[in-house]
C-alpha cells in the first residue's frame, strides 16, 4: 500500500528521522526516544550492514511522499534514463509531484494532507480540477485553491503562518495561488535524504 496507516512516531523511530510533522505531540515523543523501537532499541553498538542503510534511505523516501514500491521503482527508472546524477535526479522527480508542490507552496501542513486536497479536487492545476497527486508539475503550470474553498477553515492556518516557499515556484499564500517558475535543484530537494544510498540500493 502506498500509504501507511501504522504508529507514525514508531515507524519514524525506527527509520531515524521524522516523516510527518503532523502534529507536536508526535514529534516531542520522537525526540524523547531518539532511538529505534522495541526490546533492543537502545542497543549503543548495533550496526547497520550496508545493505540496510540502503534499504532505510528507500523507505525514507517512500513513506515521506507517500507513494507505493511500484511507484518507486519507475522513478528510480526515469531518474536513470536522465543525464544527471541519478540519486538527485529521482529526488527531483518526488519533488514535483503536485501533492509535493502543494506542500512546498504552504497550502498544506503535511504531504499527506496535501495530498488529500488534490485527491479531493481542492486545488485546480491551468484552470482546471485534478484529483491526481502522482502528475509531475513542470516549470510555467499554475495553481490555485477552487474559489469555493478558499474561506475553508482547512487554510486559516495556512494563511496566517510565515512560510517560506522554494525558489523553484512562486507562491501567493494570501490568494492561495503558486506558479511553478524554475525546476528544482539539488539544494531544493529533501535534504533529510541519503539519495546515494537509494542509487546504490535500485543498481544491484
Amino acid at each position: 500500500m502506498a500509504r501507511y496507516r501504522g504508529p507514525i512516531t514508531r515507524l519514524s523511530r525506527q527509520l531515524g528521522v521524522m516523516l510527518f510533522t503532523n502534529g507536536k505531540s508526535k514529534t516531542e515523543a520522537f525526540k524523547k526516544k531518539p532511538y529505534k523501537p522495541g526490546e533492543h532499541g537502545q542497543k549503543r553498538f548495533s550496526q547497520k550492514s550496508e545493505y540496510a542503510k540502503q534499504l532505510a534511505e528507500k523507505q525514507k523516501a517512500r513513506f515521506m511522499y507517500g507513494i507505493s514500491e511500484k511507484q518507486c521503482r519507475k522513478y528510480y527508472d526515469q531518474a536513470n534514463k536522465k543525464d544527471g546524477v541519478t540519486g538527485e535526479e529521482f529526488m527531483k522527480i518526488l519533488e514535483t509531484r503536485l501533492d509535493n508542490a502543494v506542500f512546498r507552496a504552504g497550502f498544506a501542513t503535511t504531504r499527506p494532507q496535501a495530498r488529500q486536497m488534490v485527491s479531493h479536487g481542492i486545488v485546480k492545476m491551468n484552470g482546471r480540477k485534478v484529483k491526481t497527486p502522482s502528475i509531475q508539475v513542470k516549470v510555467g503550470d499554475k495553481f490555485e485553491v477552487r474559489d469555493n474553498k478558499k474561506d475553508s477553515k482547512l487554510f486559516e492556518g495556512a494563511k496566517e503562518a510565515k512560510w517560506q516557499a522554494p525558489k523553484w515556484m512562486s507562491a501567493d499564500i494570501s490568494n492561495l495561488r503558486f506558479e511553478v517558475t524554475a525546476s528544482p535543484d539539488k539544494d531544493d530537494i529533501e535534504q533529510a535524504i541519503d539519495s546515494q544510498l537509494i542509487t546504490e540500493y535500485y543498481s544491484k
